[in-house]
């Protein structure tokens, strides 16, 4: 058998792509937002209430709808073929456990995001927990996970780094003022900005759009578009992400799927119901 495909990682072609939060820790849920078009899901392990066996069910509920439509010839076709929009999924952590990244990468995962990345140092270490030996320090699962289809891809070992898909977050002052190195680091494919975190941290909590946050918003974005790696970011808002795919982010979460819920319910209800609390807008994570 093959080296399965990372269709996230093929994805990151100079085009935008457009993804969304799945965060109910359900592959009903998560397979439902994979039907409607999003480019990518980030399933969240890190507030959202995810363990490793809803991850798992997750990245099952995706699979079908992963295969990008091009990619589909009369050849390929078979009767549980779904013809859908190609919707990849993205795994983060809560942390930066080697022992959580090696079972998330035993599960199939081929694309993870890691929060809080603030130094090259980090990254680099995060870069060995997803490689084997002696390139890194990941375990051999063998036979008993799914990534190697249980032990049927030839060559599993010695390939398996080429389509593995790390995405590391900077999200604070640290991370901004290392964003050049990091992005830098042999191993990182891209650097996400967390627009509130960071915002909270040098002191305009709930306010990615001042000015100063703006500037270390655009900073990452360059620096890490001048090492050859993608960008991304988060940007509910409409206005908010329409800007930052001007300035060149190659992929961006434009929903999160409990905020969507959460909106459309009370919008729902406030037909029939006039005086319900409005939602406020979703600032996301």
């Amino acid at each position: 058998m093959q080296l399965p495909e990372n269709p996230f990682k093929r994805s990151l072609d100079g085009n935008t792509r457009y993804g969304c939060w799945a965060g109910f820790g359900t592959g009903y849920a998560t397979e439902i937002l994979a039907t409607t078009g999003f480019d990518w899901l980030l399933i969240d392990g890190e507030h959202a209430p995810n363990t490793v066996p809803s991850v798992l069910a997750q990245l099952q509920a995706i699979a079908p709808y992963a295969i990008a439509p091009d990619t589909i010839t009369p050849n390929t076709i078979t009767p549980n073929t779904i013809m859908t929009y190609a919707c990849a999924p993205v795994v983060r952590t809560v942390n930066h456990d080697p022992a959580l990244i090696k079972q998330l990468l035993d599960i199939g995962a081929q694309t993870l995001m890691i929060p809080m990345v603030d130094t090259a140092e980090q990254a680099a270490k995060l870069v060995a927990a997803t490689r084997y030996p002696p390139h890194g320090f990941r375990g051999v699962g063998g036979g008993l996970t799914r990534a190697t289809r249980w032990d049927s891809v030839e060559d599993y070992l010695a390939r398996a780094h080429e389509e593995l898909c790390l995405v590391v977050q900077v999200e604070s002052q640290s991370g901004v003022d290392n964003a050049e190195a990091i992005a830098a680091t042999e191993g990182v494919d891209a650097v996400f900005v967390g627009p509130v975190d960071l915002s909270t941290g040098v002191g305009h909590a709930g306010n990615p759009n001042h000015p100063d946050v703006q500037k270390m918003i655009r900073h990452t974005l360059e620096v890490t578009h001048a090492a050859g790696k993608a960008a991304g970011i988060l940007a509910p808002a409409e206005a908010d992400a329409k800007r930052y795919a001007e300035w060149g982010f190659d992929f961006i979460a434009v929903g999160i799927d409990i905020s969507l819920l959460h909106q459309a319910a009370i919008e729902t209800i406030s037909r029939y119901k006039p005086d319900t609390p409005k939602p406020r807008s979703s600032l996301g994570y």
